[in-house]
């Protein structure tokens, strides 16, 4: 039998780091672990909650609960009426995931797609051709850094905040659309009505980004969460609903608050 035939399948990869910003750093590849893992990604739960969506015996989630406490990956609550029931917690920084594929080219990394559209293009920096191609070869590895992405753009909005902020609202509107087109980031409209929808044409981002079906713009959100966070003084959440990569026109984000605080 050939050794492609038993070689086994790889399976996908999350990593997380430290809330405390340390550089230590854990891998995991545990099936269960995975499944654990992306349920309190979206709320905190209970040991029988966690037993019954995940289909697994009490003693085997035991065991796996133990290891991402002891990695320092989650952590739990004691009720405080029942010490037996303990609501366990993610308690570190989810930073990325490789889905591993089957390998294949894509077209965005060929020589002759980079000569044709980036190279030729006489307003296209060198440093969007290092940034394209780099998230062109992390989409082709099955790499996800869209949490580092949408943390960089964090902290890029709260860098400058300062220089596009103005007391009337429509001021500091207009000078995120003069900001975004001065850089070359794209061609920028801003809709209010009941959210706010901000819509780039020309994305830096993702325009030359291969059709994956999803958004791809965690750097955007990430600085326009920072703006309006910071304009408003409360959090927003920012929503992309078209994308380049989802094989629109334009990227459009949706722009609400977390409370009701509009």
């Amino acid at each position: 039998m050939l050794v492609s035939e038993n070689k086994k399948k790889q399976k996908p990869v999350q990593i997380f780091s430290k809330q405390d910003f340390s550089s230590e750093v854990n891998v995991i590849k545990s099936e269960v672990k995975l499944t654990i893992l992306e349920m309190l990604k979206n709320k905190n739960m209970e040991f029988d909650e966690i037993v019954k969506n995940t289909g697994k015996s009490k003693s085997t989630i035991s065991v796996h609960l133990k290891g991402l406490r002891e990695k320092g990956i989650i952590s739990y609550d004691v009720n405080p009426n029942d010490c037996r029931r303990k609501t366990f917690y993610l308690n570190s920084r989810f930073l990325g995931a490789v889905n591993v594929s089957k390998p294949q080219e894509l077209i965005e990394r060929t020589k002759e797609y980079l000569i044709d559209n980036i190279v030729k293009d006489d307003n296209f920096e060198f440093s969007l051709l290092l940034f394209h191609t780099l998230r062109a070869t992390l989409i082709q590895e099955g790499v996800n850094i869209d949490p580092i992405l949408h943390d960089t753009g964090l902290t890029i909005g709260n860098t400058i905040f300062e220089f596009v902020y103005d007391e009337n609202f429509d001021m500091f509107l207009d000078n995120i659309i003069k900001f975004w087109e001065d850089k070359g980031l794209g061609k920028l409209s801003i809709e209010k009505s009941q959210i706010i929808k901000f819509t780039v044409v020309d994305c830096f981002e993702c325009a030359f980004l291969p059709k994956t079906g999803k958004p791809a713009c965690y750097l955007d959100s990430g600085i326009i969460e920072a703006l309006f966070t910071n304009y408003f003084g409360f959090r927003i959440s920012v929503v992309e609903v078209e994308c380049y990569t989802m094989g629109d026109e334009r990227c459009t984000f949706e722009i609400e608050p977390m409370n009701d605080k509009f």
